[in-house]
């Protein structure tokens, strides 16, 4: 467990500890935020694109000897990302670096499914969610530390005693389980994934600046539109596939990716422009605002633990729809913010929605790895983690689009500065429309996963029933 959750927490921490040094990497590397912002903009480009072909690898070669290549790959590029002197130098170092943390997050939740037994699986992964809320966390809090006293360089070479530690660790620790032989890795899916993956993904990160109508954004998402789809049937043509489609037909296993991805659109939505209320409209300092944005991952962190054990024990199902019924509640509570609002009215407004997380995230993972072959337990990992990023990705494009037209809807037109230059008044009753929106989504995944627990109880029920008869 340590060993696995020091590469989760790696690879989660390093997603957002850049993000607050972007500011001092303009002026050091001598170049414009327009450029500077795809130091953060490659790294999660590059693990969405091929998380799931190191998953698949992991499957094939055995996730033990990948995953220790991964920590090795990591390793290497947070330090030539210290080294680099130049930012298109740091930009492909980051490349590097994601592509040792596509690994890590790809294998981490496979080697705990397939080590721990399934009465504690659930545990294990909730731990691992809470590293993943810690790393979230910490990352910008603890960039900052490093920033104030050392050189942005530190922010990349503060991971090399933990990545050499780590490495050794997993050597030592971590069992070598023998994959099944036979397999082969699916090039043209591979191939067919990726250009559609980073066509979408491209599309979502360049629109949020040039706007959805532009010609090139219009362009990626035609290829998108084309490859994803080509991509499924290159699946099911494949004698060995990327992705096993046939997981698809369970529906549970399908809902509880579609909840997750719900989730994941708003919470990255809420993210994105809470710290717009919290600063422009409340006028709170940013060291106050980084302290009340840790309430929902703090929250989550806590109680993620528990919400697996107790999914050891009652079933995933049931701790799903309690975490998203929760979630529900903390979304339609978020609806009422305004300017008048005390400190503590905040706190109570958010807290549902951590504590919601908390609750649903480590079951639901638990059941989407519990559905997986032992033979597809990297590619499961994958997809968890693409459902993630992806969702991430288009929650803030989305939402982050939606709050700026509302802003202009309100205020008469977008400032020239940008919509946090509106009256105050205009951004809240903006912000309130974008997280109705966030409402609705969650009431469908709600709904979802409320349709999946009855059709669990009836099938137990009739399943009774036949070995009473019998």
């Amino acid at each position: 467990m340590a060993s696995v959750g020091m590469g989760i927490f790696l690879s989660t921490i390093d997603g957002s500890i850049v993000n607050v040094a972007l500011p001092s990497l303009v002026n050091a590397l001598d170049t414009q935020f327009a450029t500077v912002q795809w130091v953060v903009l490659a790294y999660l480009l590059t693990l969405a694109t091929v998380i799931l072909s190191m998953g698949r690898l992991g499957d094939m070669l055995g996730k033990k000897p990948v995953y220790t290549v991964g920590f090795i790959i990591f390793t290497l590029g947070s330090v030539l990302c210290g080294l680099s002197t130049s930012v298109y130098m740091l930009i492909g170092f980051r490349v590097l670096q994601a592509l040792g943390a596509s690994i890590l997050m790809a294998l981490g939740t496979a080697i705990l499914t397939e080590t721990f037994p399934e009465s504690e699986r659930g545990m294990a992964l909730g731990v691992a969610g809470a590293l993943v809320s810690v790393g979230i966390v910490l990352g910008p809090t603890l960039g900052g530390f490093i920033l104030e006293g050392l050189t942005w360089h530190w922010i990349f070479f503060v991971n090399l005693p933990v990545g050499i530690i780590g490495t050794l660790m997993v050597v030592r620790f971590v069992p070598a389980i023998q994959p099944e032989g036979g397999q082969q890795f699916d090039i043209p899916g591979a191939a067919t994934l990726f250009v559609g993956l980073i066509s979408l993904l491209f599309a979502l990160s360049i629109g949020q600046e040039a706007g959805f109508g532009d010609v090139l954004v219009l362009a990626l998402f035609a290829s998108a539109a084309v490859f994803l789809p080509l991509f499924v049937l290159v699946e099911k043509r494949s004698s060995d596939p990327m992705i096993d489609l046939t997981l698809f037909r369970e529906r549970l296993f399908s809902v509880n990716l579609v909840t997750a991805s719900l989730s994941f659109i708003c919470l990255a939505g809420t993210t994105l422009l809470v710290p717009f209320y919290l600063e422009g409209v409340m006028g709170y300092n940013p060291a106050r605002v980084g302290l009340l944005m840790a309430v929902v991952p703090v929250t989550m962190g806590l109680l993620a633990p528990l919400s697996g054990s107790l999914s050891d024990r009652f079933g995933t199902r049931p701790m799903t729809v309690i975490g998203l019924a929760l979630m529900l509640g903390g979304y339609i509570a978020v609806t009422g913010l305004n300017a008048a609002d005390p400190l503590l009215l905040y706190l109570l407004r958010f807290a549902p929605i951590g504590i919601g997380l908390g609750i649903f995230n480590a079951p639901n993972n638990s059941a989407i790895m519990g559905a997986a072959p032992r033979h597809r337990l990297g590619v499961a990992s994958g997809l968890l983690a693409i459902t993630r990023i992806l969702g991430q990705t288009t929650g803030i494009a989305l939402l982050g689009a939606l709050w700026a037209t509302r802003v202009g809807v309100y205020a008469g037109a977008i400032p020239s500065d940008g919509p946090s230059a509106a009256l105050p008044a205009a951004q809240v009753a903006a912000l309130q429309d974008t997280m109705w929106v966030a409402v609705v989504l969650l009431l469908i995944a709600f709904g979802l996963s409320f349709w999946a627990l009855r059709t669990e109880i009836r099938h137990n029920k009739s399943g009774l029933e036949a070995s009473c008869k019998n």
